[in-house]
């Protein structure tokens, strides 16, 4: 009862010094975490419990022809794979640390042959010995030494599995977005070509008023540096395209080619999006996660500088089989126990300079898993309102669209009846081939946006 007593006073004692103490969450605020899309001024009091961004990438992500990319990509991506290897590498790790909890066991040999010569004895005669040595030791963790260190190891081991899918949300978001670039470069592709076929038309039709002499030839002239221009813009887009596919070929592991792909006009993404709970970000979000998880282990590190403080105890056995220089056979069994107590008295400030590190990297893991909160925030909030920023450019622009058609058309058949000039005409056509590409533009960054809110939700699943 005794001895009870004074293993439970130490226990006791070693908790309350915080030897053994495990890591609880610090408290954090994560109201109005996400900011309103609409409003300017207010906070978004998020009321749903789904998260658009715990949706699987498949459903999310519904072209059949994007969704072959995006598996090609999560096999080949040279990153993602480095990072599955980072993973095991910290498994690996943890398992050794789990076995230091275990005694160390050493085997050896020794044996040795002499020829002894005396004038007693043979001079022929060979002694031989020989000693099999088996030592095993074990180091008592009463301080949490070992324990720390195995749970920071698994602190670890989590926040690389954390790694994990933020290099796999990258890569499907990372996929997405060039594959959609490259719709939006076809299609901006089209429209250039388009406008070309319509500016070859109006220099045709300069060329012809200027030989009726109603035009100057330097009507002529500018028709034809427009229709230039168009074939400027054509090869740029091309070029584009060319670099964009290079791009993505790379994203999935594969040499530059040619990528198979539908048409902007063909795409469907979801419109409404559910948010989740703020806090829902802090499990969600793998890099957020994996900050917390640098903050844990680092806990631990602070533990484990602690108990460097305390003594070291190993006990132990060795034994050997021997013959005992061969002086008789068959060999006996040399049996030895032994126990070891270190306790550090002065280490130059080695230890006090490790504990006060310890401390201070926390104190940084903390800082940085804060800051991932509020990045998170932001990123969420940035994604809804350049959503609704461009759905609404994309449908003026769409409006721009309907008229500049008009206007180009009515401008020419002012121009046939000489109603209108050359620069109308040119003009007008201008500012359809701008409202044209921007609204691509705008469709683009709205799918882009919802690529974006998806991944800053802590997307990238199964």
């Amino acid at each position: 009862m005794k001895k009870l007593m004074i293993y439970s006073a130490v226990m006791l004692l070693m908790s309350s010094c915080g030897l053994y103490n495990k890591y609880e969450r610090p408290d954090v605020d994560t109201k109005g975490l996400v900011r309103d899309a609409v409003s300017d001024v207010d906070t978004l009091v998020v009321q749903d419990t789904a998260s658009f961004g715990n949706l699987p990438w498949r459903s999310v992500f519904t072209d059949p022809q994007l969704r072959v990319l995006i598996e090609q990509g999560l096999e080949k991506n040279a990153n993602l794979q480095n990072a599955v290897l980072t993973v095991q590498m910290y498994e690996t790790m943890l398992k050794a640390a789990k076995l230091a909890f275990l005694p160390a066991i050493q085997f050896g040999q020794q044996s040795n042959m002499a020829s002894i010569s005396t004038i007693y004895t043979d001079p022929s005669r060979t002694t031989k010995s020989y000693t099999l040595p088996v030592t095993a030791s074990w180091t008592l963790d009463l301080f949490g030494n070992i324990l720390s260190q195995k749970r920071s190891t698994q602190m670890k081991l989590l926040g690389a599995k954390d790694y994990q899918m933020a290099v796999r949300a990258q890569v499907v978001s990372g996929i997405a977005n060039a594959y959609y670039t490259l719709l939006m470069l076809d299609e901006q592709l089209r429209i250039s070509t388009s406008m070309a076929t319509m500016s070859k038309e109006t220099w045709e039709m300069m060329k012809l008023q200027y030989k009726l002499g109603r035009v100057r030839s330097i009507s002529v002239q500018s028709a034809e540096a427009a229709y230039l221009s168009r074939q400027t813009q054509i090869n740029e887009f091309k070029r584009q395209i060319r670099a964009t596919e290079n791009a993505l070929s790379l994203l999935i592991g594969q040499a530059g080619q040619q990528i198979p792909r539908s048409t902007l006009a063909e795409q469907y993404l979801p419109s409404e999006f559910s948010t989740g709970v703020g806090v829902a970000l802090l499990t969600n979000r793998p890099d957020v996660h994996n900050a917390e998880m640098n903050l844990a282990a680092c806990f631990h590190d602070v533990q484990t500088a602690r108990s460097q403080f305390y003594p070291n105890i190993t006990i132990g056995a060795t034994g050997a089989f021997t013959n005992s220089n061969g002086s008789f056979n068959p060999g006996k069994w040399l049996i030895n126990l032994f126990g070891s107590l270190t306790q550090p008295i002065f280490m130059r400030g080695a230890l006090t300079a490790n504990l006060k590190v310890s401390q201070l990297q926390y104190e940084q893991a903390f800082n940085n898993w804060q800051n991932s909160i509020l990045s998170a925030g932001n990123e969420v909030s940035n994604a809804l309102v350049n959503y609704n920023s461009f759905d609404a450019n994309s449908k003026l622009e769409a409006q721009r669209v309907e008229i500049l058609t008009k206007t180009v058309e009515d401008t020419k058949a002012l121009y046939r009846n000489s109603g209108s000039t050359y620069l109308e005409v040119l003009t007008a056509e201008t500012q359809l081939l701008s409202a044209k590409l921007n609204k691509v533009n705008d469709d683009f960054s709205k799918m882009q946006a919802v690529v974006s809110l998806y991944t800053a939700l802590g997307g990238g699943g199964k």
